[in-house]
């Protein structure tokens, strides 16, 4: 049954607060289960992908109660995690099975990962070779890809590597496995990715070297973690309130990571009406927080995204895509050749859908040009990519007719509320039965 979005009655309008932040609720999990005592996290995201690292913390052996919007984990310490009694299964999520890559390599057993269809396709050599160079010892299929066969070993060498390319999974997944090795391990990128293990380890007692570095072993102390609203969430409902005229839409507690908000920053060069609001009581080292309010402002503008950007709004690219369907000229996006491997190809996802809708988008290997126009009715398939069934559905909000989204079940990997939220804005979104 597909998700059907057409044109809303009216402007949207609300508070909100966006669901909690994917990446840092996979690593207060992680973290809290590595962790000598009891970690308290509050408003983490309770979502398909934060469920399966919890399940597969469980599985090591950590412990879990919930209390409300309160979770609490009690870790394993000093005892050490245990061999699981059955593979991993990581879902869809792929910061989940990099992240634990760079644990379980560090262990004094053997453990299996593996995920659904999507997550055994996307490409694992790239944590797999600084894993070798560390000491791990990793079988994967011929293509690189999972289900993972971690044979650990816990005489890891720290290494410093310069990673090929900007990911923090990649940089996540050395620092893990640096926590258990001997030495320092440090991690160098072309450009800088998202920070949240950096900024999240000293909380749990970590001693952090400078930028992307540590030296081990070291273990990890009990912490409460306060969890932001997800700024990539937030996009979906920033660019619906753009989209629809008259709107006028608040977005409480938003994380505002400066690895995180580039999208942001590309709206206002496209000439959106957005305004941020810092929490000026949240201290620098941990994760900012603050209050967006987003007003329509007539047609968005082309622009031609700056490569430094693409980091720090990987996620926003297919809902920048979504918004170039309706801005005036043309929107470039360069060096962005990290969203062919994500949950699916996502240039090429978002491409044939905004070309089924009448748009004109010229493909490179590393980006797309997008020329805006008046999207058509149509029916586009989102490939079980949760941010673009999300991107197409914001889209359906100014599209006469609408669109029929299939493949948009995986919203719930990121973004369970989505629908509901979209509604209680005043969006026009449900399923469609055939």
């Amino acid at each position: 049954m597909p998700l059907h979005a057409e044109t809303a009655a009216g402007p949207l309008t609300g508070t909100l607060t966006p669901p909690g932040d994917k990446s840092i609720s996979h690593r207060s999990l992680i973290f809290g289960g590595l962790a000598e005592g009891e970690s308290v996290i509050e408003d983490l995201l309770v979502s398909a992908d934060t469920t399966a690292t919890r399940n597969a913390m469980a599985q090591l052996g950590a412990t879990f109660t919930d209390d409300g919007n309160v979770i609490r984990v009690r870790g394993l310490g000093a005892a050490g995690l245990g061999a699981p009694d059955a593979p991993l299964d990581m879902g869809n999520s792929g910061t989940a099975m990099r992240l634990l890559a760079g644990v379980l390599a560090a262990q004094p057993f053997d453990s299996v990962l593996t995920g659904d269809a999507s997550l055994n396709s996307r490409p694992m050599r790239r944590i797999i070779a600084p894993l070798e160079q560390m000491g791990g010892r990793i079988e994967a299929t011929e293509g690189g890809t999972a289900p993972l066969k971690i044979h650990g070993n816990a005489a890891l060498q720290g290494i410093d590597y310069a990673s090929p390319v900007a990911s923090a999974q990649i940089k996540s997944c050395v620092l893990l496995a640096g926590l258990f090795a001997a030495g320092t391990s440090r991690v160098t990128e072309p450009r800088l990715s998202r920070d949240h293990t950096e900024r999240m380890l000293p909380l749990f007692g970590v001693r952090m070297g400078e930028g992307a570095s540590l030296e081990g072993p070291q273990g990890l102390k009990a912490a409460r973690v306060r969890v932001p609203a997800d700024p990539s969430s937030a996009a979906f409902l920033v660019a619906a309130a753009l989209l629809v005229p008259g709107s006028d839409i608040l977005l409480r507690n938003v994380g505002l990571n400066p690895t995180r908000t580039a999208f942001f920053d590309a709206v206002k060069a496209m000439g959106g009406n957005l305004e941020i609001t810092p929490d000026a009581t949240i201290a620098e080292d941990l994760e900012p927080i603050g209050d967006i309010r987003i007003r329509h402002s007539g047609r968005l503008r082309g622009i031609d995204l700056p490569p430094e950007w693409v980091p720090a709004m990987i996620d926003e690219v297919p809902i920048l895509m979504a918004l170039a369907a309706t801005a005036e000229g043309r929107t470039r996006v360069t060096e962005a050749a990290e969203l062919r491997v994500k949950e699916s190809d996502r240039l090429a996802v978002m491409a044939r859908g905004l070309q089924a809708m009448g748009i004109e988008v010229t493909e490179r290997p590393d980006g797309v040009d997008v020329m805006g126009g008046q999207p058509a009715s149509a029916r586009v398939d989102a490939v079980n990519d949760h941010r673009c069934a999300m991107s197409f559905a914001v889209l359906g909000q100014v599209m006469a007719g609408g669109v029929d989204i299939d493949g948009a079940d995986y919203i719930d990997t990121s973004y369970p509320g989505f629908v509901d939220d979209m509604r209680s804005a005043g969006a026009n979104l449900g399923k469609r039965a055939e």
